[in-house]
């Protein structure tokens, strides 16, 4: 097995593991202007005490919701690198489906201010973000996972 052909490799360029590790259940919006909502559903294995979800989680959810409102704004030519995030945990997440909300609050040429939340499926807002957000031509960040991965 060469190093083009390990998972790692694949995982770099696809996203795909890291989908299947947060619990994706699929897209509900993703429009040009920058918005987003991703469903999740969290599973027993991502909980710690009580059945309550890791905050780990949460914020990889809410992160991945601002990062697709900020490729759709862009057509996808941009990759979303943060810079900074701040999550405040309002009511603890339980197994079941989640939704990550999400919105570009202001974009620039290089830099995005972006928030998002995450609701339970009655609606109820469990935790909300902000983050500033890099942005970075996605053919320079594809080359450099490639090269960082031996493709």
């Amino acid at each position: 097995m060469t190093s083009t052909d390990t998972p790692l490799a694949d995982a770099a360029v696809s996203g795909a593991d890291l989908n299947d590790a947060l619990g994706f259940v699929r897209r509900v919006e993703m429009s040009e202007q920058g918005r987003a909502t991703v469903e999740y559903l969290a599973g027993l294995h991502m909980c710690h005490s009580g059945g309550v979800v890791q905050g780990g989680f949460i914020t990889g959810w809410i992160d991945a919701a601002m990062a697709h409102a900020v490729m759709a704004m862009t057509g996808f030519e941009m990759t979303p690198m943060s810079l900074e995030l701040k999550v405040s945990f309002f009511a603890p997440a339980r197994p079941g489906p989640v939704f990550a909300d999400a919105w570009v609050e202001q974009k620039g040429r290089s830099t995005c201010f972006v928030e998002g939340r995450l609701r339970d499926g009655q609606g109820t807002v469990l935790a909300k973000a902000s983050s500033t957000i890099r942005l970075i031509p996605r053919h320079k960040v594809e080359q450099g996972s490639r090269a960082a991965v031996g493709r």
